[in-house]
C-alpha cells in the first residue's frame, strides 16, 4: 500500500466535463475494491450528477466546502460546509447537488461498489442497469408490462 496525494493524482483517476465539474476517484487510485471514494468539485451553477437513485449502491456525502442545494426525493435543502447525509440503497431515494453559491462546492462522495445496480433517473424516466460489466440504458416507457416470468403462461409457452 502506497500513500497517495490528491494534488498528485494521476490523470486516469480524474474525470471532468465541459462546465468544469471534476471528480477525483481516490478510492480507485488507492486500490479500493469494496468502496468508492471520490471528491467532487462542482462549479457555481452546475449539478454534481443527474437526479437519480440506486437499487444496490449505498452512498454517503460530506460537504467539505462551499454551499449549494441538495435535491433529495423532490425536496430541496440548503447544504454547506460540514453537512453530511447517508443515502441507503434500494429505497428509491433520488438525489443531486446543485452549486447555488459563488465558490466551488466540494463534496466527499463515498459508496459501495456494486457489480449489479440499477440507477433510475425520474426526471427523464430512464434506467441504467449495470450487470456483469455491461451497462444497458432504457426508457421506462419502453418496458413491457405484459411480460410474465411465469413459465406456464400461454404467452411464454412455445412447445405445443
Amino acid at each position: 500500500m502506497k500513500i497517495k496525494n490528491i494534488e498528485k493524482l494521476s490523470e486516469q483517476f480524474i474525470w471532468n466535463d465541459e462546465v468544469g465539474l471534476v471528480t477525483k476517484s481516490l478510492g480507485e487510485s488507492a486500490g479500493s475494491q469494496k468502496l468508492y471514494v471520490s471528491i467532487d468539485y462542482v462549479p457555481p451553477g452546475a449539478f454534481s450528477t443527474k437526479y437519480h437513485s440506486h437499487s444496490q449502491q449505498e452512498e454517503f456525502f460530506l460537504v467539505l466546502s462551499g454551499k449549494g442545494i441538495l435535491r433529495l426525493n423532490g425536496q430541496e435543502q440548503e447544504v454547506g460546509k460540514d453537512d453530511f447525509i447517508a443515502k441507503p440503497a434500494g429505497k428509491n431515494i433520488a438525489h443531486t447537488f446543485f452549486n447555488s453559491g459563488k465558490e466551488v462546492l466540494v463534496i466527499l462522495d463515498v459508496g459501495t461498489r456494486e457489480n449489479e445496480d440499477t440507477c433510475y433517473y425520474p426526471d427523464e424516466d430512464v434506467y441504467m442497469q449495470k450487470s456483469n460489466g455491461v451497462r444497458r440504458i432504457f426508457s421506462g416507457k419502453l418496458t413491457d408490462e405484459s411480460w410474465s416470468s411465469d413459465p406456464n403462461s400461454r404467452e411464454n409457452n412455445s412447445i405445443e
